[in-house]
């Protein structure tokens, strides 16, 4: 116990390095498995480490960003599109709100954010899947989307296994 107790007098007894007062007081005494309290500090606040959540969520929208830029895939191909978009954004917010991950969940709007992680990872999935088979050369332009909610009406005699036709425009 004696050498807790002069363990905590030491951490009590430090000084700020940028203001030269002494840290906030710390009322109790640091216990194995227990993390000390946060100094009040500006400059020990700089000095933290980027949280977990928010470096994996960087590293992998990036991850995607680069891969794409990697790829043959056309810079006007809608999915390259979307996914530079909602990375983009992502990034910026994990950025802009490194100590925040519910200002996060609410920027994003898709789940928490080890949700948005795993949602990299699948993306991740479908990107190597969609440059594996170059899907964008499937997708034709222009296409007219009509809703007609008579499921028996919309058999149109088309086969759902049939072999995808590349597009030629």
């Amino acid at each position: 116990f004696a050498l807790v107790r002069s363990h905590a007098e030491e951490r009590l007894s430090r000084r700020c390095p940028c203001r030269g007062e002494a840290d906030r007081p710390r009322t109790a005494p640091p216990f194995p498995g227990r993390s000390p309290p946060r100094s009040s500090c500006p400059a020990s606040a700089r000095a933290r480490p980027v949280p977990a959540w928010s470096a994996k969520m960087i590293t992998k929208y990036q991850a995607l960003l680069d891969k794409m830029a990697a790829s043959d895939m056309p810079e006007d191909a809608q999915y390259r599109k979307n996914v530079t978009a909602i990375a983009e954004f992502r990034i910026k917010a994990a950025t802009e709100n490194l100590d925040d991950p519910e200002a996060v969940e609410e920027l994003c709007n898709c789940g928490q954010v080890e949700e948005l992680v795993q949602q990299a990872d699948n993306e991740m999935i479908v990107l190597d899947m969609y440059l594996r088979n170059r899907w964008w050369e499937y997708v034709k332009d222009n296409v007219i989307i009509e809703h007609n909610p008579d499921h028996e009406a919309d058999d149109d005699g088309r086969e759902w296994d049939a072999p995808l036709e590349k597009n030629t425009a």
